[in-house]
């Protein structure tokens, strides 16, 4: 499978290298601190991803600003940076509708893509990710964990035979083979220089798009391996948790970046196939919602907002059985199979964005 490599320039006239692999519908991936389009390609670590995403799909995916191919002398490492880049990405390849993934760091930049452009995105998938970065976790012991990473980036950053950078190795990767390990101190040079890697650590760290995520309306999947030692599997849950209608998958792994004969690499593609697979929506507009009662539209209000059956009842002083015949007579006269497809049309048509606590009650 071969790949072609062309360049976006942003507005303040950084050059983005993007690459376009495979056949089919469009799928398009953020970057993500690590990357380096041509070396990725043909490497160890990240091959038999990027071939597995492309296996059924038009993958697109890029360097971020100041990494791999695309300009490297680059001052700005703001967030919004980073989402204008991914949208000077996706209009350089005259995307219209596509899925989205957002992987690590890059899960924040697709989750603000997805909340800006929600007609764009089909599908959103979120693995290994976080909507809080380690400065709005709180505690120092998030503190000292930043501090002590930019510290290794300066003692091993691509320096091949360092202690320090078998430490990344085994962060990323669980237990890497010596092979893996030094194709990973590879990647390390390749990717960025220790100041921008740096810079961009601390760039992630301060992201929050939690209240983003909240707003979402679009089919998401999250994925994320019980066992990650850079992400933690709390991190996960908490951003399947936010969003509305999103499904968590937990991953029986131990690695960041899952390799190829692990069993979660193989379960992690098969959940992908089989979420794009998926239709986006089976009713577009919004106009069936006219068809409902107003006790029925208070229900779907509460749905839209995140609430479930019980908390819904409680809300509106009824009986969970008569929430769940309000609900199935919601469902048939939306069009929709469940609930993360009403909440995206109810999202659509206006709901879910009333003020908490309001008086419901028609």
């Amino acid at each position: 499978m071969n790949q072609q490599i062309r360049f976006a320039e942003t507005q303040d006239g950084v050059r983005i290298a993007y690459a376009v692999a495979g056949q089919g519908p469009p799928l398009v991936k953020t970057a993500h601190w690590l990357s380096h389009l041509e070396h990725d390609w043909r490497s160890q670590i990240w091959c038999p991803w990027l071939h597995g995403m492309a296996r059924h799909h038009t993958l697109v995916r890029y360097d971020e600003r100041g990494c791999g191919l695309s300009d490297r002398h680059v001052e700005e490492f703001s967030f919004e940076d980073w989402v204008r880049d991914l949208e000077v990405v996706v209009d350089a390849c005259g995307l219209e509708r596509f899925a989205l993934v957002g992987m690590s760091q890059g899960g924040p930049i697709a989750i603000a893509y997805a909340a800006k452009y929600p007609d764009r995105v089909s599908h959103l998938v979120l693995y290994g990710t976080y909507v809080r970065g380690r400065a709005h976790r709180g505690g120092l012991e998030h503190e000292k964990e930043t501090e002590t990473l930019i510290r290794l980036i300066e003692l091993g950053w691509g320096r091949t035979g360092s202690p320090y950078a078998d430490i990344f190795a085994s962060l990323f990767l669980g237990q890497p083979t010596v092979e893996l390990r030094r194709e990973f101190t590879e990647l390390q040079r390749e990717s960025a220089s220790p100041a921008t890697a740096s810079a961009i650590v601390r760039g992630f760290d301060a992201i929050d798009v939690t209240e983003t995520a909240r707003t979402l309306s679009v089919p998401t999947l999250v994925l994320h391996s019980r066992h990650d030692a850079r992400v933690p599997f709390e991190q996960g849950r908490r951003t399947a948790a936010l969003i509305p209608g999103a499904r968590l998958v937990a991953l029986e792994g131990g690695s960041h970046i899952l390799q190829q004969g692990e069993p979660a690499f193989d379960q992690f593609l098969d959940e992908l196939a089989g979420f794009l697979a998926l239709p986006s929506d089976p009713v577009h507009s919004p106009a069936p919602v006219t068809t409902l009662t107003d006790r029925e539209r208070g229900v779907l209000e509460l749905i839209a907002r995140g609430l479930d059956n019980r908390l819904i009842a409680e809300r509106l002083f009824l009986s969970p059985p008569t929430v769940r015949n309000h609900i199935t007579r919601i469902f048939a006269k939306l069009g929709v199979r469940n609930r993360a497809q009403a909440i995206v049309q109810a999202r659509r048509a206006g709901f879910g964005h009333g003020r908490e606590g309001g008086d419901l009650r028609p």
